[in-house]
């Protein structure tokens, strides 16, 4: 038997509420699979889009109040976590693994001081010309950047996760043999001051989160679920080549050369090699219509120190 992190990436999800149900009662079979043969599992998921559209139908409402963002992060954690509970919950039935499902709407510390504070990189929202982006600088203190060719986004800071104030909750449901769903969308980033956790506006990385919890509940494989089957270098070109079992060493090597891009492979590989700094771990990268074969570590890139 092992401990299981997750972490399921934007295939996993939907555009609307209907299409996210659907495609779930998909994803969950072969998570299912896992914990009627006798796994701890714990499942991570993103929420890019999401909480991007949460967050605008309130800005853009006339008769709602603007809704701050760690709210909008609260409001995503928990409608996607019971679309995830309940098709997780109704498969595991079907197959008659008696486990039951919980969501924990999840706060993750992050530290005041860190530096990604004061670069703000991760885009959320809508589209805006650069009129547009000037007035909501000017009356919302929004940092606005041109995105790709394809107008102006706000951004926010992405900091590293340093805690979980509900680990000792999380930890408690898998003792007690529960399924557990948290830190969705990378968790709420709040900072401590004066013995309080205040929410702030940032999106941590799921996958550094999803580390992070790995870490925190002692599991034993870290499997992040994306669309590649493999990681490879020199990707998309012709000297493309697959990575199947990787350590340490090499992989900081490649994270050096600039390999794997920022937005995309980078944070994943990063979040694998801080799992298994210590011993006796495994952290797989793989496709999520290959989850069955990457949880049984028969594909994906395998990373081990």
């Amino acid at each position: 038997m092992r401990r299981f992190v997750i972490s399921l990436g934007g295939n996993a999800l939907g555009n609307t509420p209907e299409e996210q149900k659907a495609l779930l009662e998909q994803v969950v079979v072969p998570i299912a699979d896992l914990i009627a043969a006798g796994h701890e599992v714990v499942l991570v998921h993103g929420n890019g889009p999401q909480v991007g559209m949460i967050n605008l139908a309130f800005a853009d409402s006339s008769n709602t109040p603007e809704m701050p963002f760690p709210e909008c992060g609260a409001m995503s954690q928990g409608y996607i976590g019971y679309h995830l509970q309940n098709a997780l919950d109704n498969r595991l039935r079907a197959i008659e693994a008696h486990k039951t499902v919980a969501t924990i709407v999840t706060q993750v510390v992050v530290d005041a001081k860190d530096p990604r504070f004061s670069a703000p990189s991760k885009p959320i929202g809508a589209f805006y010309d650069h009129e547009t982006s000037l007035r909501l600088q000017a009356e919302k203190g929004y940092v606005m950047k041109e995105d790709s060719g394809r107008g102006y986004r706000r951004v926010v800071p992405s900091p590293l996760p340093v805690d979980v104030v509900e680990k000792a909750v999380i930890n408690a449901a898998l003792k007690a043999g529960h399924i557990v769903i948290c830190a969705g969308g990378g968790g709420i980033p709040v900072i401590k001051r004066n013995q309080r956790y205040s929410g702030v506006a940032a999106v941590i990385d799921k996958d550094f989160a999803s580390a992070k919890i790995a870490e925190l509940v002692d599991a034993d494989t870290l499997v992040i679920l994306t669309a590649v089957e493999h990681v490879c270098i020199h990707f998309n070109t012709p000297n493309e080549q697959v990575l199947r079992e990787v350590d340490s060493e090499t992989m900081h090597a490649y994270l050096d050369a600039g390999h794997f891009g920022q937005g995309s492979m980078a944070p994943k590989v990063e979040a694998c090699l801080s799992f298994i700094s210590k011993a006796n771990r495994t952290a797989v990268i793989s496709s999520l219509d290959q989850a069955a074969a990457a949880f049984a570590l028969k594909t994906g890139t395998q990373f081990k120190a």
